[in-house]
């Protein structure tokens, strides 16, 4: 697709995602697979309002600003990429965005993990409230159409889903335009599991008209439930999106890429593969695969950036986790206990006893190209207010200048 094919839209509201699907919700749930449903009468009737919807960007450019925050600093840009988890913790969030002494600055931000209508946020649209708080203009895409309220601990929230969506956003002090979303593949059948979804992952692109000159910007989550040749086919299918739009700019990718070194594409690869770790020394595993997955497990992902003419090696804090595992954490497990047995919790507490019971993962990244580091790119742990962590991901910051890619 050429830049050409995306022609320039007015800004556009929320009502661009309403639809009429969710009297259709526990029908649609009965399916046990993809394929099922596809062939059913009920998604034949339904699938032009589900496409619809799943092809729909909300793009809104009214940023008044944030009047706690610095004034742009036109010696730089700088990024902050973050899955906020839902945005769950959504007051925090706003909070930590506006007065954090890194973060305030952020003059975009790319944010994964964002719900509109679903009881677990309380029916919040999330990116517009972010938007508004900010006084950003931003872009938002659903990935899914959530027919049931979640899994672990969100099944068992109050209330019922209205627009029951899901996905991927950013926001950007400056002029967002080209806003559009990138289909990616499944990585596994998203009716098969307790949780069932409508969709797959989308990247959000977009062209900011910064004062340094113009950039591309993408918010991208890869799949968790998925192989490592899967996340770097996804990668690849961005990549050669980028590639194919015109006309080309300074290039920023960032996001959750789900670098967890595992095959989780079902749980028993996942198990297989935690015991492999275990064979080959835990502490090794969690000193040096973990917070370093592209020196082995995750190779091909962070070659297929490279091959493509994209750094990361530089754009990002080497070794640092961005996503803290513990032991005792009743939500990550809850999580986990939809689709890994019961049994498997003692094992991952003997092997994780001599660390402490905790492990970090360096899930989230920045790769780019005609970008500049400006300064050492940071993780900024911690974030947490009275109630607990804002989110299970820690964001990660970089200053960069983009350069001229004519």
């Amino acid at each position: 697709m050429s830049q050409a094919a995306l022609p320039e839209i007015d800004d556009d509201d929320a009502r661009a995602l309403d639809h009429s699907l969710a009297p259709h919700f526990d029908a649609l749930a009965r399916f046990d697979s993809t394929r099922a449903l596809r062939a059913s009468p009920l998604y034949a009737r339904l699938r032009p309002e589900i496409e619809r919807v799943l092809a729909g960007v909300v793009r809104e450019n009214s940023a008044v600003g944030n009047p706690g925050a610095p004034p742009p600093n036109h010696d730089f840009v700088r990024a902050t990429a973050w899955n906020i988890e839902r945005g769950k913790r959504l007051a925090g969030i706003v909070s930590a965005l506006r007065s954090h002494p890194v973060l305030r600055s952020s003059d975009v931000l790319l944010l994964t993990e964002l719900d509109y209508g679903m009881a677990r946020t309380g029916n919040r649209f999330v990116a517009r409230e972010i938007a508004e708080e900010l006084g950003m203009n931003y872009a938002f895409a659903p990935c899914y159409v959530a027919l049931n309220k979640g899994s672990g601990l969100e099944s068992r929230v109050e209330g019922e889903n209205t627009q029951a969506l899901h996905g991927n956003a950013l926001f950007s002090r400056f002029p967002v335009r080209r806003a559009h979303s990138l289909a990616l593949p499944n990585g596994k059948d998203k009716m098969s599991g307790k949780e069932k979804r409508l969709g797959s992952q989308r990247a959000v692109v977009a062209d900011v008209e910064h004062p340094l000159g113009a950039f591309r910007a993408v918010s991208l989550h890869l799949d968790a439930h998925s192989t490592q040749a899967h996340r770097a086919l996804q990668m690849r299918l961005v990549l050669e999106h980028v590639a194919s739009l015109g006309p080309q700019l300074p290039t920023l990718v960032g996001g959750d890429w789900n670098t967890t070194t595992y095959n989780s594409r079902r749980a028993t690869y996942a198990i297989l593969g935690y015991f492999r770790r275990v064979a080959m020394g835990v502490s090794r595993v969690v000193e040096q695969h973990y917070p370093h997955p592209d020196r082995w497990f995750e190779r091909r992902l962070f070659r297929e950036i490279e091959r493509r003419g994209f750094s990361y090696r530089e754009l990002n804090a080497a070794g640092a986790g961005t996503l803290h595992y513990d032991v005792t954490d009743v939500a990550t497990n809850s999580g986990m206990r939809d689709w890994v047995p019961g049994w498997c919790f003692p094992f991952i507490d003997w092997a994780l006893a001599q660390h402490g019971g905790r492990c970090s993962l360096k899930l989230d990244w920045f790769a780019g190209r005609g970008i500049e580091p400006a300064s050492e790119p940071r993780v900024v742990n911690d974030l947490r207010d009275d109630a607990g962590a804002l989110s299970d991901h820690d964001p990660i910051v970089l200053d960069f200048v983009p350069k001229d890619e004519t």
